[in-house]
């Protein structure tokens, strides 16, 4: 019996070492994921679908001016958001992650309530900012503490995972919300809340770690501290814009586009089906590649890939032909999503990445906002082949700058490579 225990604590702690988070983190991590989640579902179920098709029987709006008004709170929602990135990140360097998310839960839950039993236009926009303020905690929470616990090794594809993570529930508020969108408000509020208090509890048992990390640190250099932080983030706020420029500006315009490309309704989404598996599947060894300490060879790879795949499309070539280049921008952002994770882990330091990284994620939302519209822009001058076009050229771009830019855009893992290379 005692051989037998014996070998479960070893094969236990066997288990423990395989895991890549630190041990007695996992728990920790799950939880602000699940805040996160929770905070998408309701986030892109309400502006992308709900609020859109009920406007008009929530306030008794003309079909004209609900629309208007849907828009506008998606807006000051999104701005409002964005603004806060920086800030956010900011308070969870100070108070720590549980504090700031389990705020952000709270104003999110009473926001949503404020909306949900309004019938005038000014409160539902004022609920909308403020939904905003409240899940500008989400992202810079769940990532952070994610990267403080995860291990170097496994740092670009542990945030790469949580992030695609949230990606299915996106879609499912999306698609249950819209769904439900002529049913009595009552009922879809009662979701909305329900899982906006499930957010709330589970930030309950987020760790405050990054909390304490900072504390421990001597309060003198703080001044040096934050200069050097300056330096680290300064050459990534370029990099974060034209990618999240390059990465949305095709995404509304898709599913105007696949007759031009010679598709049916259902190739467009087989097309979107393929590069998407193949993303899936080559992230374990484009994660290598980036946690590996090529961080920024495995973004410009990706970037490059991308400027192939689009540049490609942009000729309309054979069908057959586009499921490959389909499969190319698949590899390209599966390199490019865990390289940018460990490219931006790898640079910011620890004490000042949450306020860092917020920031960051600021820049990040404005290139997101004006990708679909340069898109679009691309679409009415250049004609179908435009945003394909445009794409290409900026992808390219983006691996240029990774490259002439090496040396400002080397993480600490890189440098240590070429110091002992």
């Amino acid at each position: 019996m005692a051989g037998a225990g014996g070998r479960a604590m070893s094969a236990a702690s066997a288990l423990r070492e395989r895991l890549p988070v630190k041990p007695g983190t996992l728990p920790g991590v799950l939880m602000a994921a699940l805040v996160l989640v929770c905070s998408e579902f309701v986030r892109s179920g309400m502006y992308a679908a709900y609020l859109p098709q009920a406007t008009g029987t929530l306030l008794g709006l003309p079909k004209a001016d609900a629309v208007a008004v849907a828009a506008t709170a998606f807006t000051i929602h999104f701005i409002s958001d964005t603004v806060m990135r920086g800030p956010s990140g900011a308070l969870i360097s100070r108070f720590g992650v549980r504090t700031v998310m389990l705020s952000g839960a709270a104003l999110s839950l009473l926001a949503v309530g404020l909306m949900a039993g309004t019938h005038t236009a000014w409160v539902l926009l004022l609920a909308a900012a403020l939904h905003g303020v409240g899940f500008s905690a989400m992202w810079p929470g769940a990532m952070n503490l994610t990267a403080d616990a995860t291990k170097d090794s496994h740092k670009g594809r542990a945030v790469t995972l949580i992030s695609l993570g949230v990606m299915p529930l996106i879609g499912a508020g999306f698609l249950l919300l819209g769904a439900l969108a002529e049913r009595p408000r009552a009922l879809v509020f009662t979701i909305v809340l329900v899982v906006l208090a499930v957010a709330l509890l589970a930030a309950l048992f987020v760790p405050d770690r990054l909390r304490r990390a900072v504390t421990a640190e001597s309060q003198p250099d703080r001044r040096a501290r934050l200069k050097t932080a300056v330096g680290a983030l300064a050459p990534l706020f370029p990099a974060a814009f034209m990618q999240t420029l390059t990465m949305t500006l095709l995404g509304p315009l898709l599913f105007t586009l696949y007759r031009d490309l010679g598709l049916t309704y259902w190739g467009m989404v087989a097309l979107l089906g393929t590069g998407g598996a193949v993303a899936f599947g080559s992230l374990p060894l484009t994660g290598k590649v980036a946690d590996g300490g090529r961080a920024r060879l495995a973004v410009t790879l990706g970037f490059a890939l991308l400027a192939l795949g689009l540049g490609g499309i942009a000729t309309t070539p054979p069908l057959w032909a586009l499921y490959v280049l389909a499969a190319v921008v698949g590899v390209g952002y599966a390199f490019i999503m865990p390289g940018w994770a460990a490219l931006v882990t790898g640079r910011l330091p620890e004490a000042e990445r949450p306020a860092a990284w917020g920031a960051l994620m600021t820049v990040e939302n404005v290139g997101t906002s004006l990708g679909p519209l340069v898109g679009a822009f691309a679409y009415r001058t250049l004609g179908p082949t435009g945003p394909f076009i445009t794409g290409a050229a900026l992808a390219l771009l983006t691996a240029l700058g990774y490259v002439i830019f090496r040396r400002m855009l080397t993480t600490r893992q890189e440098t240590g490579l070429e110091g002992g290379a």
